[in-house]
């Protein structure tokens, strides 16, 4: 029994020595010819060097360093070689016109010379329609030019060649993404990511194109996981706080813009957008004071963007007067509350007693009567929440609405201005046109009742 166990240790230990060995000795051999194939090279790119310079279009010698550098990786070095071979394509036959022509396609686009590369690979296309290396890469030179249509088709035509290129799938699913083809892309975006996971471009893609297609709640999951990314991560925020916003999830979307706005390197364009949608969304909320700060923020950083400094000028004003902002943006109760009080400062005087109140979207009635010591009468007040101008139109209905329930006098009340012909209509007629001024000073008096 002992011997046995000797045996197998000994023999186990004559596989291991076997393995080292032979491991050992493939090494050497993968090293002595990576070698040797350097030393190779050079004694080829020596060669070739000295014949070029006897000879700078001799042909073997251009193409043994074309191939060389080619295949190393050195576009730069190659390019030109191959430039050189096709320029010399029809006068000598021995030139492998398709091979030279894709190469220098290939090492022009790989030094971003776009324009040569298309019209090399343009060449081989002729040649062999279906050539997979050729499609491919003028698919990126069209990519780069923004040809979405065109790079589309190459893209279509490499995939029948090699459908499992992961590279196709991901300039496909790109090209038809920005051709705004959102719907066509989802499989292929949905491709790409399972294919490379930590792909962040085409996931950023994805969640757009779902927003486009309809799909919002889908890609909502989507941008708030791509909200810390230091590249779409600011994108992400905007989208996520534009939908929560919509969705009535004010808290939310303040949260994803503050995000954005935290992230380094923002480029400056979205930032304003991102400060501006926050100010917004601070507005609806009647967070007056934190609105001002992003506005002032956006008037330091883009002067003049879109209605910026009338917003400012606006809730600067609000901001100081508490009332003036209620009457603009409070809710439906409490704006009916202050319109009542409003009229019981306008007639301190008197007694008043409401008799119907009407809401509409633009404006709300009060019908009241009135009574003083010396006089009575019934007035309907229509209190618009606008501060832009009144026109005629809306003097006139209430004017016919007066005459009907036959009221004795009427009270336009807004926080803008009326138009010179809702002022001439109003002359010589039992009707009050009260401005922002005016309505200012009013609700100063009810500050102190």
């Amino acid at each position: 029994m002992i011997a046995f166990v000797i045996a197998v240790i000994v023999g186990a230990s004559l596989l291991l020595l076997l393995m080292v060995v032979t491991s050992k000795s493939h090494k050497e051999v993968n090293v002595n010819n990576k070698q040797g194939k350097r030393k190779n090279n050079n004694a080829i790119i020596k060669e070739a060097t000295k014949k070029l310079t006897h000879d700078p279009r001799n042909i073997p010698a251009l193409t043994a360093l074309g191939d060389i550098y080619f295949n190393a990786q050195e576009y730069v070095k190659a390019l030109p070689m191959y430039k050189n071979l096709c320029e010399q394509v029809g006068v000598h036959q021995e030139i492998d016109e398709k091979t030279v022509y894709l190469r220098y396609g290939i090492c022009a686009f790989k030094t971003n010379m776009i324009d040569e590369s298309g019209s090399a690979l343009a060449k081989v296309l002729k040649i062999e329609p279906n050539n997979f290396d050729a499609n491919f890469y003028i698919g990126k030179v069209l990519y780069a030019k923004k040809e979405y249509e065109k790079t589309i088709a190459c893209m279509k035509r490499a995939a029948v060649t090699n459908g499992e290129n992961q590279e196709v799938h991901q300039m496909l699913a790109f090209s038809l993404y920005q051709a705004k083809k959102f719907r066509e892309s989802l499989p292929y975006l949905k491709k790409v990511c399972e294919e490379t996971p930590g792909n962040k471009e085409a996931l950023f893609y994805m969640a757009s194109a779902m927003e486009e297609a309809g799909m919002a709640d889908k890609a909502l999951k989507i941008f708030m996981h791509l909200r810390p990314d230091p590249i779409y991560g600011a994108q992400s925020c905007l989208a996520a706080g534009s939908y929560h916003a919509k969705i009535q999830q004010p808290d939310k979307a303040i949260q994803d813009f503050e995000i954005g706005l935290k992230l380094e390197g923002v480029d400056p364009e979205l930032k304003v957008s991102l400060l501006y949608k926050l100010a917004q969304t601070l507005i609806a909320q009647n967070q007056i004071s934190k609105a001002l700060l992003q506005l002032k923020q956006i008037n330091n950083l883009h002067p003049n963007y879109k209605d910026v400094p009338a917003l400012i000028s606006r809730y600067q004003e609000l901001a100081q007067n508490s009332n003036l902002q209620a009457y603009l943006m409070s809710g439906t109760s409490d704006f009916v509350a202050l319109c009542r009080k409003f009229i019981a400062a306008f007639h301190a005087d008197a007694f008043v007693k409401i008799e119907d109140i009407s809401v509409a979207a633009d404006s709300i009635e009060i019908l009241c009567s009135i009574q003083s010591a010396r006089w009575e009468n019934t007035e309907l007040f229509r209190f618009f929440r606008s501060t832009s101008s009144v026109g005629e139109l809306y003097v006139r209905e209430l004017h016919s609405k007066m005459r009907d329930i036959k009221c004795d006098k009427g009270c336009c009340v807004t926080a803008g201005s009326y138009t010179e012909e809702a002022k001439k209509y109003a002359e010589g007629r039992p009707i009050d046109l009260i401005e922002k001024a005016k309505l200012v000073s009013v609700l100063k008096k009810i500050e102190l009742m």
